[in-house]
């Protein structure tokens, strides 16, 4: 394995981090752009990619994003040291900020290809990955990983694997605090069956002071992912963020200490509706966008009837951007100051 000497910490990784989970199927480029109209402090992940399909595949669609979308970091899935070095190339030459390894995804998908979660298994394979991809591409190459898989001991595995990418070079570990099993349970189940164990990735950090731990998994709310900096570098949100995407609104000022002002969602849907037409005109559809939208107004008088317009007109042929305007205006912002 090579052994890579960071001489700097990477501007990424100065402050206290807050991010939004690399999550198949649901953060894609119209997700994370609708992710950072509510917070621009935010790092922002693209779904696992695999490092074959970066290196085959159709880039442009693949790898394409708004330059809105910066801090994104691409999270590639792969275990041949060579080929994900290849695609780490490839997407800092699109300009992503960051390449980050998966080794907790636990789909039948990546353990057929022998990566993901199942690395876990391998650290120093994932320790050699890290190395070469640090030894090509200039921008920082981070890991998140699991507790642990299947029978593994989570004190000893977590550890020997943190040990070996930093010996590697990697410049961050973000750990979902839960065990993978890999057989046995579903990746939906893996999700929530698994018991949480924060306290493993406390310890992590108390043992790795100088290194930036950041925790994933469960984690509810803003709140509770500021919560989690008390304890470690940085704190990553999920399913939270992708399905009450609302409560994003609030992160900037938490980051900052401050108490949130109100947002503009006005300008947002402006926003959003500007961009809607501009994938339209390219060929697109509006729900492609609106898809990641749904959730937005949770809990507000009239979610509900933005919900149900998101969820029909806007999946309809030939519809454009009006539909989210249409779906504004059911939100009855002055019953909820009322309420």
């Amino acid at each position: 394995m090579q052994t890579i000497v960071t001489k700097e910490k990477n501007s990424l990784y100065q402050e206290r981090v807050f991010s939004i989970a690399p999550m198949m199927d649901w953060t894609d480029r119209h997700c994370r752009f609708f992710h950072r109209q509510l917070t621009q402090r935010a790092l922002l992940y693209t779904e696992m990619v695999v490092a074959d399909a970066v290196i085959h595949g159709q880039r442009d669609r693949l790898l394409g994003f708004d330059a809105a979308e910066h801090p994104v970091a691409l999270q590639l899935g792969g275990s041949d040291p060579h080929k994900l070095t290849e695609a780490a190339r490839i997407g800092e030459g699109f300009g992503y900020d960051e390449i980050n390894l998966n080794v907790g995804c636990p789909s039948d998908r990546v353990q057929s290809g022998t990566f993901g979660a199942c690395l876990m298994k391998t650290p120093m394979l994932v320790a050699d990955c890290v190395a070469a991809m640090k030894a090509t591409v200039k921008i920082p190459v981070t890991v998140k990983c699991r507790i642990g898989v299947d029978d593994q001991d989570p004190e000893p595995a977590l550890d020997i694997l943190a040990d070996g990418v930093f010996a590697a070079g990697a410049d961050a570990l973000w750990v979902h605090a839960r065990k993978a099993w890999l057989q046995g349970l579903s990746p939906k189940e893996n999700r929530d069956i698994p018991p949480l164990d924060y306290q493993r990735v406390y310890r992590l950090k108390a043992r790795l002071p100088e290194r930036f731990i950041g925790i994933n998994g469960g984690i509810p709310s803003v709140a509770d992912a500021v919560g989690h900096l008390d304890q470690v570098d940085g704190a990553m949100l999920g399913r939270a963020a992708y399905h009450t995407p609302g409560i994003l609104a609030a992160v900037d000022a938490a980051l900052s200490g401050r108490q949130p002002g109100p947002f503009d969602f006005a300008a947002l849907i402006d926003t959003m509706a500007g961009y809607t037409a501009r994938h339209i005109e390219q060929g697109g559809r509006l729900g492609h966008v609106t898809r990641h939208m749904v959730g937005l107004f949770h809990g507000l008088p009239g979610a509900r009837r933005w919900r149900q317009i998101l969820s029909t007109d806007a999946t309809r042929p030939g519809v454009g951007p009006e539909v989210l305007h249409a779906a504004f205006a059911a939100i009855d912002f002055n019953a909820e100051v009322a309420a």
